[in-house]
């Protein structure tokens, strides 16, 4: 069984060791937008909250996450980032 891109997302992204963290599949919601494919899995929303962004911009948060997700990122069409520390 091939697992979903939001549970590769969690996976790596629990490698920030996060205190709150969400990964939403939205594709459903752009149906018919452009990205959109039949099976979803185009569209997410991630919202963490890990101290490891203390002192960061929401600049460094954002790359620090597209970093730690490596190869997902070029295979969805649309990543909406909630970024915070506790």
């Amino acid at each position: 069984m091939q697992r979903s891109i939001a549970d590769e997302m969690n996976k790596r992204l629990a490698e920030l060791a996060p205190t709150a963290l969400e990964v939403l599949d939205e594709s459903e919601l752009h149906r018919g937008h452009a990205g959109w494919r039949e099976g979803g899995q185009t569209h997410f929303r991630i919202r963490m909250t890990a101290p490891v962004f203390a002192g960061l911009s929401r600049i460094e948060r954002h790359r620090l996450v597209n970093r730690t997700l490596g190869d997902i990122v070029p295979r969805i069409h649309a990543l909406a980032l909630e970024l915070s520390e506790p």
